[in-house]
């Protein structure tokens, strides 16, 4: 039986704090579409991702009816495109190719009514093969021409350590992305994350891919709710701390089981496989659903203030913990999102400056999606950026934790300048960048090797 606190508090979740799951996105293995005749070949990629994206519109629409919860995003997750291109890059032609293939991936995506697609994607936490670097090279202009296309490279792991060289043409790829893209404050940035410990099941862009140990379609759901969280913080400003962990945990439980419900029953309706929930916090520039001001909800003036790196592992922790209990299934990333463009109490705390890319890079250290949407000086450069990588590389692969850098040049711009991106993108204060430069280390390339973890006698 349901008491009667508990069905004014879901209805309070849905009608007034706009309970919502933020994207549900499809994985689609493509290996399958392989031909001799690299036109067949698109025309089958083509094909499978039209086709199942339709079937997911259909279930996401009957579903959304039956139960009245809004699913935000609906997204495709394709088998890795460097895998793709290997036999082409032999041949010489894999920059072309990826051109072409991503151009079929955007019109899939757009035919489909999709929001994004995402695995124009690369792994070289250990080295680069010909089809990983006809991948990254064609990067820039891929999402300079396309819409809907998104990119990830992970160039580090726990057991590996991290890819310097990689890591270094990612800032090269950054700095050409964004002027590239400079007609739109080098917005194609936003599409573009570089990864550590980049997982095979995330169903958020950029980093989305669908990975080689997944089945041949699966259904990746990922939840939201930080109104949610910010609204029972607020009405319990009494509780110690220990109390409000519990607290978020328990309300954590009944959003994670929304999502798990209605990702099961999208799964079988289009009988496919459902993979995972990701129990991440996913803020929007929206009033009310940030962040920032749960931290400030739980009595910090300012997010960035002193305690911010503690609040927030109290929040991931106690929504892991609550997620967990709710779904067999956890995957993902499953923590707290800190997208700084993409929250609006996160750019006000920039603005007052109570929020600093050092702090930011410190609360990436319990939190999962990294240093994510953040605007810097346009004459920023490629090393610096790479730095900015490897710290946040190195943070990830020692805590054992996926993260990544979603970081935008913004060409023409200085410290202190608004710049808006626009959509969920949002915008925000273009931040400082250490002026000090990593340039001799960055250059000397090689693997900075995986960290110990334990001795064994």
């Amino acid at each position: 039986m349901y008491t009667p606190d508990e069905v004014v508090e879901t209805y309070e979740m849905l009608s007034l704090q706009h309970l919502n799951i933020r994207t549900i996105t499809v994985g689609i293995n493509l290996l399958g579409c392989m031909a001799k005749d690299f036109t067949t070949t698109q025309n089958q990629i083509y094909n499978k991702i039209a086709d199942t994206a339709r079937r997911l519109n259909q279930a996401v629409k009957h579903v959304e009816a039956k139960y009245g919860v809004e699913i935000v995003n609906r997204r495709v997750a394709v088998t890795p495109i460097a895998i793709l291109l290997e036999a082409y890059a032999e041949k010489g032609e894999g920059e072309e190719r990826g051109l072409d293939l991503a151009a079929t991936l955007d019109d899939a995506a757009k035919e489909a009514g999709v929001d994004y697609i995402g695995g124009y994607s690369a792994l070289v936490h250990k080295g680069c093969t010909k089809g990983d670097r006809a991948l990254i090279e064609s990067i820039p202009t891929v999402l300079s021409s396309t819409s809907r296309v998104c990119s990830c490279v992970n160039i580090a792991s726990t057991r590996t350590g991290i890819n310097v060289d990689a890591a270094l043409k990612m800032g090269r790829v950054i700095k050409k992305t964004a002027e590239l893209t400079s007609d739109r404050k080098g917005v194609g940035c936003a599409k573009l994350v570089t990864f550590t410990n980049a997982p095979e099941d995330n169903p958020f862009m950029p980093g989305a891919f669908h990975g080689l140990g997944e089945p041949e379609i699966s259904i990746n759901i990922g939840i939201s709710g930080p109104a949610v969280i910010r609204a029972i913080v607020e009405k319990n400003r009494d509780l110690d701390l220990r109390q409000l962990a519990d607290l978020i945990k328990r309300t954590a439980f009944k959003v994670t089981r929304v999502g798990e419900l209605l990702g099961r029953e999208i799964a079988k309706m289009m009988k496919v496989e459902f993979s995972t929930v990701d129990l991440s916090l996913a803020p929007t520039p929206t009033q009310g659903e940030s962040i920032a001001n749960i931290f400030e909800a739980m009595g910090l003036e300012k997010c960035g203030a002193p305690g911010t790196t503690a609040a927030l592992a109290l929040l991931t922790d106690a929504v892991k913990k609550g997620g967990s209990m709710a779904t067999t299934f956890v995957g993902g990333l499953s923590g707290a999102f800190i997208p700084v463009s993409e929250d609006a109490g996160m750019v006000e705390a920039v603005k007052a400056s109570a929020l600093s890319l050092e702090k930011l890079e410190a609360m990436t250290a319990v939190c999962s999606a990294g240093l994510d949407m953040i605007a810097i000086p346009g004459d920023t450069s490629a090393e610096s950026i790479t730095g900015i990588i490897l710290d946040e590389a190195a943070i990830c692969m020692v805590n054992d934790k996926p993260g990544g850098v979603r970081i935008i040049p913004v060409p023409g711009s200085k410290v202190g300048d608004y710049v808006e991106f626009g959509g969920l993108l949002g915008g925000t204060i273009v931040m400082a960048v250490n002026r000090f430069r990593p340039d001799g280390f960055v250059r000397r390339g090689g693997q900075i090797p995986a960290s110990i973890h334990s001795f064994r006698g």
